[in-house]
């Protein structure tokens, strides 16, 4: 049997998106140092830049709708391998972890969290629900 990956010091993980991308940086502990939504077009640029910030990073990327191009774009621009992560039901776990952070307010409480939509994009909440999945299977493995 082969070694296990070691557990990297810090996670980018990127949720692609056709229009727009999350994306999340945390540490191995699992605490998130920043959580972001850029449009798809810039998201190389902003891994770049984040890659620059946390070096020996490694970058996750959700491995459904525009994980092709933005894996391309991701490894073109900053020479790195991202790995893919399973994206199953990470939008619901994104989502659902968007309102734990941020409940709903006023007459919205009221109402079940299910059949609410977050007032912005949640997609970075997304990346962070991938980046945990990455380092829970380096925990298993």
């Amino acid at each position: 049997m082969g070694r296990p990956d070691p557990i990297p010091e810090v996670v980018i993980a990127v949720d692609p998106g056709r229009d727009k991308c999350g994306i999340a940086v945390l540490r191995a502990d699992g605490s998130v140092l920043s959580r972001q939504v850029v449009p798809t077009a810039e998201v190389a640029v902003a891994a770049e830049r984040l890659l620059g910030a946390h070096s020996g990073a490694t970058v996750v990327i959700g491995n459904r709708t525009g994980a092709g191009e933005v894996n391309a774009a991701i490894s073109a621009r900053s020479r790195v391998s991202p790995v893919l992560v399973d994206e199953h039901h990470s939008t619901l776990q994104g989502r659902r972890r968007y309102f734990q952070e941020n409940p709903p307010r006023g007459w919205r409480r009221l109402l079940p969290v299910g059949l609410q939509t977050p007032p912005r994009p949640y997609d970075d909440y997304v990346a962070v629900v991938l980046a945990e999945r990455y380092l829970a299977s380096l925990c298993r493995g």
